[in-house]
């Protein structure tokens, strides 16, 4: 979980700072992995991004053009959890 408000501003950079297929999520004041990483623990988080790159790289192309990029972007998320302590 995240204790201090200071780590959230850490968080806002990278893959914060995309979205792939729309802007939905960007136009909220707080984005769903924001309000997850507070509260599930680091591992539960991890957990959830490994799920969602698993999903969208096996969906290629089977449901929509953008299942790769939407992977990459988990990928660039899991990248900037994993190098934090």
């Amino acid at each position: 979980m995240i204790d201090e408000a200071e780590d959230v501003v850490l968080y806002a950079t990278g893959a914060d700072q995309r979205q792939v297929g729309g802007t939905h999520y960007k136009m909220m004041a707080l984005q769903p992995w924001a309000a997850m990483m507070a509260v599930l623990t680091r591992e539960e988080f991890i957990g959830f991004l490994k799920g969602n790159i698993i999903k969208y790289a096996m969906r290629q192309g089977a449901k929509g053009p953008d299942d790769a990029a939407k992977a990459q972007h988990y990928i660039q998320k899991l990248a900037e959890v994993m190098k934090r302590p």
